[in-house]
């Protein structure tokens, strides 16, 4: 079976609102289940290349400053 979990996750959450969107995040974050994470880590992928250099830049800076 060929599945790409990228695409699906993707397909799952176009379409949702802000509020939809934060609430998906929320509820994985809440759950603190191994299985969400690679849910979360393509919103990220998503996040990461539409954002400008400046936002990566202060994303990076929040992560360092979480990681400390």
């Amino acid at each position: 079976m060929n599945l790409n979990l990228r695409n699906a996750i993707i397909n799952n959450v176009a379409g949702n609102t802000q509020n939809q969107l934060e609430d998906t995040i929320v509820d994985a974050i809440q759950n603190g289940e191994e299985k969400m994470l690679p849910g979360l880590g393509v919103l990220f992928e998503v996040i990461w290349k539409n954002s400008s250099e400046q936002d990566k830049k202060e994303m990076l800076q929040a992560l360092e400053s979480g990681l400390k």
